[in-house]
């Protein structure tokens, strides 16, 4: 063996013999218990793949930076966004939310955007989305509203009766279905795209102050989609279109960025604000709270590991630095718990550990211990605290604002703005979109909502499009009444 030639060894280190041929007993014999390197090997293969994602399972990841292009410090004190020119290391993690990791990424689907910013002050994970709002407001109906958009558990496929049965029950999802089925559902790469905070974050500036705020990071490719027989065509071709596409863009050197603006609510303001200003299926007008440009986020690095880097990736909502925080919004609430519980589950608790989850621009420091796969313990370190010994002490620093509360503790919708319902925002958007536009959602929808068997269902979802806007809900129940009788007469002449 020459001195370039690397040993093959087995996980203890040990040489391996003969990675051709398992031992067996005679040349055509059975094989035998004692060969140790085929035993571990196949049960290395056997453990290769760790549950996955139970939503967002099929994404993509990069390396790049956050830039600070204006002063923000009179909204926050967080160190990162503290001067201009001031970079900080991210890693972006995009993703398809309903279906599993093997399916194609040009499906029609909401964008996951999470970005995880390694600061100074610890990793601060941004999870998000490509749009602004999400379907529903409270946690709780979660679980319910994902069954109803994965596989049918008789079927096994998606299937168009449950998700329209869920939303004829949900009228809040009516905003995000008119966003889903319009031209941005589908867009034509994570390039192309633009992100969102969605949720409403707190800001804590140096005196004390804080402020509500709203993320939007803005594509500096453009905005670009893929039309439904456009995306048909390129997931039969190649479903791994998105993914090759950002890829190879950044292989190229042809690096996507993106410009990142807040809106920004004083904290007095939010009480009387004429929606609720932290329901995840509202957006703030733009007339009331403009956005300010705060930075540049541009990625340049691609993972030299897939699995490693993207598929153990690991983003948190829980993940604060001082100067940001949560809000009252009911759904940020159960992502705090939910999403590091998960990762605790398929990752396990040492996830944090992982180098894409570690901090890089500084060092962890506190007493956790032990679980599996621990193998920096601290030695002989007391692992409690307070302690004698030298060990990590409270900052006793304020991260965000006490959050004021008052009321009752019971299962309890959110109190009504007066400006409040689920059909407002998504009227005003169909009324904002040209001829065009309006007419692909109208066949985005019925070619759905014609799928589905009862007629109950159909009118039930009908009728909310009818409260959005007259005309909206007219032109869907026209196509729609089409579509099924051209399917029942079909049917009947088969």
């Amino acid at each position: 063996m020459s001195e370039q030639e690397k040993r093959l060894t087995s996980e203890s280190g040990a040489p391996v013999v003969d990675n051709q041929n398992s031992q067996t007993a005679g040349a055509n014999g059975p094989i035998v218990m004692q060969d140790h390197h085929l035993i571990e090997k196949l049960a290395r293969f056997d453990r290769e793949r760790i549950p996955e994602r139970v939503v967002h399972a099929r994404g993509s990841g990069a390396y790049g930076f956050f830039e600070v292009t204006k002063d923000v410090s009179k909204w926050t004190k967080a160190k990162f966004l503290g001067q201009i020119g001031k970079k900080t290391e991210v890693f972006v993690r995009f993703s398809t939310v309903a279906l599993e990791s093997g399916s194609p990424d040009t499906v029609r689907d909401p964008r996951g955007f999470a970005v995880k910013f390694y600061t100074e002050d610890g990793n601060y994970d941004l999870v998000g989305n490509n749009t602004p709002i999400f379907f529903i407001r409270d946690p709780l109906k979660f679980p319910d509203f994902i069954h109803s958009q994965k596989r049918d558990p008789y079927s096994h496929v998606q299937d168009p009766n449950n998700a329209w049965d869920f939303f004829s029950h949900s009228p809040e999802l009516m905003h995000q279905f008119t966003i889903l089925h319009g031209d941005r559902g589908i867009p034509y790469s994570y390039r192309h795209m633009d992100g969102f905070g969605s949720h409403t974050f707190q800001w804590l500036n140096a005196d004390g102050e804080a402020f509500w705020v709203k993320y939007h990071i803005k594509t500096d490719q453009g905005i670009k989609n893929l039309t439904a027989e456009e995306a048909k065509k390129i997931a039969g071709e190649n479903p791994n279109f998105h993914h090759l596409d950002l890829l190879n863009s950044i292989d190229a050197g042809d690096y996507p960025s993106w410009t990142v603006s807040v809106q920004i609510m004083p904290v007095a303001e939010a009480d009387n604000y004429r929606f609720n200003p932290f329901d995840l299926t509202k957006t703030w007008s733009q007339k009331d709270y403009p956005r300010h440009e705060i930075g540049k986020l541009v990625l340049n690095r691609n993972p030299d590991n897939y699995f490693a880097e993207v598929e153990q990736a690991a983003f948190n909502p829980g993940n604060f630095v001082p100067g940001i925080g949560p809000s009252p919004d009911k759904m940020l609430q159960g992502r705090l718990f939910a999403y590091g519980d998960a990762q605790r589950y398929r990752l396990g608790v040492n996830h944090t550990q992982l180098p894409v989850n570690r901090p890089h621009a500084c060092e962890a420091a506190n007493y956790g211990r032990d679980g599996a796969m621990r193998f920096d313990n601290c030695g002989r370190q007391k692992n409690y605290e307070p302690n004698s010994h030298g060990g990590p002490v409270e900052s006793k620093e304020v991260h965000y604002k006490p959050i004021p509360v008052s009321g009752e503790v019971a299962a309890q919708k959110q109190t009504l703005h007066k400006e409040d319902n689920d059909f407002v925002q998504a009227g005003d958007l169909y009324r904002l979109m040209p001829e065009d536009a309006k007419e692909r959602l109208i066949e985005n929808l019925a070619g759905s909502l014609s799928q589905v068997v009862s007629d109950e269902i159909v009118e039930r979802s009908l009728g909310y499009f009818k409260q959005a806007d007259a005309d909206y809900g007219d032109r869907l129940a026209r196509k729609v009444a089409l579509l099924r009788a051209n399917r029942a007469i079909a049917a009947v002449t088969k």
